[in-house]
């Protein structure tokens, strides 16, 4: 009687295992775990995120327009659209080739990137002076803009270009000397670009893909010693600012979509005023006709 009782209640028990569908995978008779999807967000909370996005937004712009109103700027500085997903092919402008530029592959030297967009780049050259308001009036406002460094200017006050790349500014190559670089052999080109490529490794803990010739003054062996120190492309400039002029190298003396724009680290001792006020007189003009400030590298 009492082996009967057991093989009726296991057979009860497998019966009602089946009928469940509680068996799991063959011989371990465990439910499976099923996987469990989140429920929807409510209403509530997408309305809530949506209200903090545009709570973020507002307090963005107001930051803007009281970081404008400190640096006495006239307008509040057009924000640049996002960088391209493709980027453009930067070929180099016509007429600044040397021989057997696009065969050898050398960098292109260029002016202006291709873009319809009203944007502009803003490049900054050399090192020699060191304004901490020219970083905070940079910063506060958000404006991007690519370092062309040569070491003898810079070499006193590395610091000063560290804090600069801390705030996103690519630090790029100038040379070591600022020498004119078509008076020299390749190899003290070579020295000159690859040296400065060294400096800027050991100080800044990147090599740059930029180059930027002294003066604007190249050959083909300074471009040969770029490509083999790194160097990718070799960007010249449309217009330059200074504190109380342009300067423009088309015959329309204006500014264009995509313009490569020149300013030098200087201030009172070179110039009638400060690099705030050179920055000041920049974007007064390029926001009054519609343009933004974009960043280079995202161009490249």
């Amino acid at each position: 009687m009492v082996s009967v009782s057991i093989r009726g209640g296991l057979v009860l028990l497998a019966v009602a295992a089946l009928v469940s569908g509680c068996a799991g995978p063959a011989g371990t008779g465990v439910r499976p775990q099923q996987p469990l999807n989140a429920p929807p967000a409510p209403a509530a909370d997408l309305q809530a995120d949506k209200t903090r996005i545009r709570a973020a937004r507002l307090r963005a712009e107001q930051t803007r327009i009281a970081a404008a109103r400190r640096w006495g700027l006239k307008e509040v500085p057009l924000t640049a659209p996002p960088a391209p997903a493709t980027k453009p092919r930067i070929t180099t402008r016509h007429g600044f080739e040397v021989d057997g530029h696009e065969e050898k592959g050398l960098p292109p030297v260029f002016t202006t990137v291709p873009t319809e967009q009203k944007i502009v780049f803003l490049t900054i050259d050399d090192g020699a002076e060191k304004d901490p308001a020219f970083l905070r009036m940079m910063s506060e406002l958000k404006i991007p803009y690519t370092a062309f460094l040569s070491d003898y200017l810079v070499k006193d006050d590395y610091g000063y270009f560290a804090r600069m790349r801390d705030t996103g500014v690519v630090l790029n190559n100038h040379t070591l000397h600022h020498p004119y670089l078509p008076a020299l052999s390749y190899a003290r080109q070579q020295r000159e670009i690859c040296g400065m490529q060294d400096v800027i490794d050991k100080r800044f803990g990147t090599r740059p893909t930029l180059f930027r010739p002294p003066y604007g003054n190249y050959n083909a062996d300074t471009l040969r010693a770029a490509r083999s120190c790194g160097i990718k492309y070799a960007p010249l400039w449309n217009e330059e600012v200074f504190v109380d002029h342009w300067e423009y190298r088309e015959w329309d003396q204006d500014i264009h979509p995509g313009d490569i724009v020149l300013s030098h680290f200087r201030g009172r001792k070179d110039w009638k005023g400060t690099m705030p006020d050179m920055v000041r007189r920049f974007l007064n003009r390029i926001t009054a006709e519609g343009y933004a400030v974009a960043r280079l590298e995202d161009y490249l």
